[in-house]
């Protein structure tokens, strides 16, 4: 292949050729091959028949001019590049060939640096873009490398997970450089060292007010109650099972319509919904939750229907310790299927009257488990950069956005969002001996007599230490660290396969732990 064939084929449409011959044979010394055409109708036959990477197209030619040439240009070829080169600045002319879809557009007369810039931007973009990329990740990936040799603080590991996502959204856009495998080593190695992190300080945050990370228990006091308090009315969504990464993927389409500020929380263990969610709603521990309010922390199997029916209650019962009295009385919503979260949507403005309306959304925690349950999702889905593609595809057709779209037009409203926990892809089995009343969850377990190996998961004996509920004098919980999930040594090969490479939470990694915050105000409106 040569210099010529690497490097691309452009196609320079102008009346006036000839005088552009200089430009032309500087190209071609910097290795890019150039056809030339004096006329619209030829340049559009040349389209139609020949393969071309990028186009220079006059505006002002004889016969056929550049904008009906640009026309019957994108109607052959779409997505080939135009960039249109005018006398013409005219607002008018600027706008109409923008909405023709020009790629960009020079003012003549035109210099060789700018030709070979506007070729380099086209034509070798991504490829300088990707070789930048790479040699900025290597030295990233050093630094990191370098960071863990010493004790992070928590908020040091706020910001080194912060680095890895946003590492991993750029290889989302550069998936030919090879170095996600690098990243994903690295990511296990942080999970590791985070683990361990949590292990050794979590105890020690439950009991201190000072040097610890804000938890869910601090959520609404910190994030809510403020907001509150100025008189503003407040929009509270609480997304389940939302990750950093999901959220950028959100994140996106909503620059345009607010401002935001963006601030980070620790979830509390075990990270699941019946005890982070309702910890976040309570301003609780769940041993507390059960201590004040027996009648709502129900015993039994830790699922949705059982421990998270009463989060209004919960809600209002914080607000009252706070002496936080709104009228109209706090709204709470969760939605649990597409058609009442349509019926959602349609209402949201009518909601905006109200100081405090908290909307639980359900459907990443259900993509989660749906794709553990459905070989379908798994073949759309296989990797963590399809599951972030899955969770885009989702977003900009959901209610939630909708939702979103609709408050950014209301004046005086603040919007909060974040999760009770995010989710880890899971990889990798850790065997578990318990007896049969042992809850069934594959992030953590409570039960009698519950063992694993130490180095895969934390052994809870005594919940109190970690105020969670004791539920018996023989009752202990284990917790999986990094991306392990727990298998019964019964049928071990079955459910190891069955439930590897599944999206899990429950336990502790980078992705369930560290959790954003973001609160949302409307540009002008």
């Amino acid at each position: 292949m040569t210099d010529v064939e690497k490097k691309g084929s452009i196609l320079w449409v102008d009346d006036e050729i000839e005088l552009l011959r200089s430009h032309v044979l500087f190209l071609n010394e910097k290795g890019y091959g150039v056809d030339t055409a004096t006329n619209g109708e030829d340049a559009i036959e040349m389209v139609r028949k020949g393969h071309f990477d990028l186009v220079f197209l006059d505006e002002m030619m004889a016969g056929k001019g550049g904008l009906e040439t640009l026309a019957e240009i994108k109607e052959i070829s779409p997505s080939l590049p135009v960039v249109m080169i005018t006398k013409n600045e005219e607002e008018s002319l600027m706008e109409e060939a923008i909405g023709g879809k020009i790629s960009d557009y020079l003012t003549k007369p035109v210099n060789p640096s700018q030709i070979l810039l506007i070729c380099k931007k086209f034509l070798e973009g991504k490829k300088i873009q990707s070789e930048q990329v790479s040699k900025d990740y290597v030295a990233e990936f050093n630094f990191i490398s370098r960071a863990l040799m010493n004790p992070l603080t928590h908020r040091e590991w706020v910001d080194l997970y912060v680095k890895m996502v946003s590492w991993e959204m750029e290889f989302d856009q550069h998936p030919g450089l090879g170095l996600q495998q690098m990243l994903s080593d690295q990511r296990r190695q942080c999970n590791a060292e985070f683990s361990k992190f949590v292990e050794q300080k979590y105890p020690l945050w439950l009991h201190q007010k000072d040097d610890k990370p804000a938890l869910s228990v601090d959520v609404v006091d910190k994030f809510v109650i403020p907001q509150l308090k100025d008189g503003t009315s407040v929009f509270f969504f609480v997304i389940d099972c939302m990750r950093l990464d999901q959220w950028l993927v959100m994140e996106q389409y909503l620059q345009e319509h607010y401002t935001m500020e963006k601030d980070y929380y620790y979830s509390i263990l075990p990270t699941a919904t019946p005890y982070s969610r309702n910890a976040i709603f309570s301003g609780l521990f769940p041993a507390e939750i059960e201590q004040r309010f027996p009648e709502i922390w129900q015993s039994g199997e830790d699922d949705e229907n059982s421990h998270n029916r009463h989060e209004r209650q919960l809600l209002d019962k914080l607000l009252e310790r706070r002496r936080i009295d709104l009228k109209p009385e706090p709204k709470y919503i969760k939605i649990l299927d597409v058609e009442f979260g349509r019926q959602t949507e349609n209402n949201i403005l009518s909601y905006a009257s109200n100081r405090l309306t908290s909307i639980v959304v359900n459907f990443v925690d259900m993509l989660a488990h749906g794709r553990s349950d459905s070989a379908l999702l798994k073949e759309i889905a296989p990797d963590e950069s399809a599951y972030r593609s899955l969770t885009d595809s989702w977003f900009k057709h959901s209610s939630l956005y909708g939702m979103l779209q609709t408050l950014s037009t209301k004046k005086g409203v603040k919007i909060i969002i974040t999760t009770d926990h995010g989710s880890v892809r899971c990889l990798r089995g850790s065997k578990v001996v318990g007896d049969r009343e042992a809850s069934t969850n594959l992030r953590y377990k409570f039960g009698r007599n519950l063992k694993s190996d130490d180095r895969q998961a934390i052994f809870i004996k005594n919940p109190e230490d970690y105020k969670l509920p004791k539920r018996g004098v023989t009752i202990n919980y284990i917790i999986a660290k990094e991306d392990y999930y727990f298998v019964y040594p019964t049928d071990y090969h079955k459910y190891l396969n069955q439930y590897r490479d599944s999206f899990q939470h429950g336990g502790i990694s980078m992705e369930e732990v560290i959790l954003p915050v973001i609160t949302l105000e409307p540009k002008k409106v």
